[in-house]
């Protein structure tokens, strides 16, 4: 850039400042969104802000740059800036979802497009991303050439009867079922208790190996929609980029050849999720097996109705009959302390 223009963080803290990046956002047709963490600008000589770039954990987005300073690196600058930042709070895989004609503008900053749909793009920081996560996964696992090797991914917002049924049904299909628990910790049971429940409630079966998902599993907590306008699908969008992404970056890696996923008859997004997967999946060589949700009473059992029973009763005798021995002692043991904690957060 010019020395007519310089670099500053914008104080999100501070009404003002928070206010002239939300302002600029805006006539550059994009959102603010809440969840933002820090954010940088450009100024010029009389400190209006012409360009910006922002953060939220993990994810760098929220950029808009004005047209006086196109050509002058000003995204590679953000870019630096940012990532810099990210490095000294700890996050050090840093990601970027964007509209797929923008993937290039930061590709030539040195991210590296990981997959990309008719409408997006995912990129990331680090060039070996994807490899060295399923390098983890394949390290955990015994060795399985010419093994058949399914995969789960699921919040288990709490672990139910439900979830377990589905583990039931994968396990007895393949060698090896890899079940990947959601990471992304926004759910009312944090990440470390439900990751526990799953592997605690499927001990038993010797051929399942529990994870966390890691940062190539999108949670729709963290998928961005500053870019989006007025009429298009979030979710539809988000799942079909996840499911890209389980395509390209995972199953190829792992040597997955079968996705196993219940059917959705409440939930819109989920039943969005499994129809990308549908249209996904098989193309790419890996089969989707969807087993019809598990009922109770003709009604399905699902983690939503579990947390509604809480809310209103309690870990009541319908609450134990929904879920797994292991899950229904931890909401004896600690149920009304994780209220207490939602109460006063």
């Amino acid at each position: 850039m010019t020395d007519n223009y310089h670099l500053g963080e914008i104080l999100l803290s501070y009404p003002s400042e928070s206010e002239k990046l939300r302002a600029f956002l805006a006539e550059n047709k994009l959102q603010c969104e809440p969840d933002l963490d820090t954010a940088y600008g450009i100024f010029d000589a009389n400190e209006n802000l012409v360009g910006c770039g922002c953060a939220a954990r993990s994810l760098l987005k929220c950029f808009a740059v004005s047209e006086e300073l196109r050509g002058q690196n000003a995204l590679g600058t953000l870019l630096s800036a940012l990532i810099e930042n990210r490095f000294q709070r700890g996050y050090f895989d840093l990601f970027v979802i964007t509209r797929r004609e923008k993937a290039t503008l930061f590709s030539s900053c040195g991210l590296r497009l990981l997959a990309e749909t008719g409408a997006l793009a995912m990129l990331e920081n680090r060039p070996d991303g994807p490899e060295r996560f399923a390098e983890s996964v394949l390290s955990a696992l015994p060795p399985h050439d010419k093994k058949t090797v399914g995969a789960i991914v699921m919040n288990c917002n709490p672990f139910t009867l439900g979830h377990r049924a589905l583990v039931e049904y994968a396990a007895a299909k393949v060698d090896l079922l890899c079940l990947f628990v959601v990471e992304e910790n926004r759910s009312l049971f944090p990440t470390e208790v439900r990751f526990q429940l799953v592997k605690e409630g499927v001990k038993d079966l010797p051929n399942v190996h529990v994870f966390l998902s890691g940062p190539y599993m999108i949670s729709g907590n963290t998928f961005p929609t500053y870019f989006l306008k007025a009429g298009e699908d979030a979710a539809a969008l988000q799942c079909e980029l996840d499911a890209t992404l389980f395509a390209r970056c995972l199953a190829p890696k792992l040597g997955i050849s079968v996705r196993f996923v219940g059917s959705e008859p409440l939930d819109p997004t989920t039943a969005c999720y499994n129809r990308a997967l549908r249209e996904i999946l098989p193309p790419a060589g890996i089969l989707l097996d969807e087993l019809p949700r598990r009922e109770l009473g003709a009604t399905p059992i699902s983690a939503s109705r579990v947390r509604a029973l809480l809310s209103e009763k309690g870990v009541c005798p319908e609450v134990r009959s929904l879920v797994p021995p292991v899950t229904a002692e931890w909401l004896n043991a600690h149920w009304n302390a994780l209220r207490a904690s939602e109460a006063s957060s």
